[in-house]
């Protein structure tokens, strides 16, 4: 049995705001930092070979504000949530491709992919919660 203390908190919507704020601020912080150098966004998308580099930079911050947006509202957060976890999965081969790698920088790359399994459990996580929160 859950503390009393602990199940109020974990039941605030308070919480659960700042638990979506937390999992949606890297993409969120990513995609204004685009906008605001949309240049070095652009270099970052030619720099991992996507062409044409404006597109996908377009195209990324419109994922990841969207994505980041909408789950911080709980509005639409399956979509949300599925949209971020594909974009995330997809970084891995495309930035962290640490099996073609050697030395410390395929370690660092492991770790970055492995971090990013992770993001897709959050996301996977916050559209479960929402789907559940909506029928109850």
């Amino acid at each position: 049995m859950t503390p009393a203390p602990i199940s109020v908190l974990l039941r605030s919507p308070v919480t659960a705001f700042v638990a979506r704020l937390l999992l949606v601020f890297m993409f969120l912080g990513s995609g204004i930092s685009k906008i605001v150098d949309f240049t070095g966004a652009q270099a970052e998308m030619a720099f991992f070979g996507l062409n044409p580099p404006w597109l996908f930079a377009v195209l990324t911050i419109l994922t990841q504000l969207t994505g980041g947006v909408l789950i911080l509202l709980n509005r639409a957060t399956w979509l949300a949530a599925g949209a971020l976890a594909i974009f995330t999965v997809l970084t891995i081969p495309i930035a962290h491709h640490f099996w073609s790698m050697e030395g410390p920088m395929a370690q660092l790359e492991f770790y970055f992919a492995v971090e990013h399994l992770s993001v897709i459990g959050g996301m996977m996580l916050v559209a479960i919660l929402a789907e559940r929160t909506r029928a109850a």
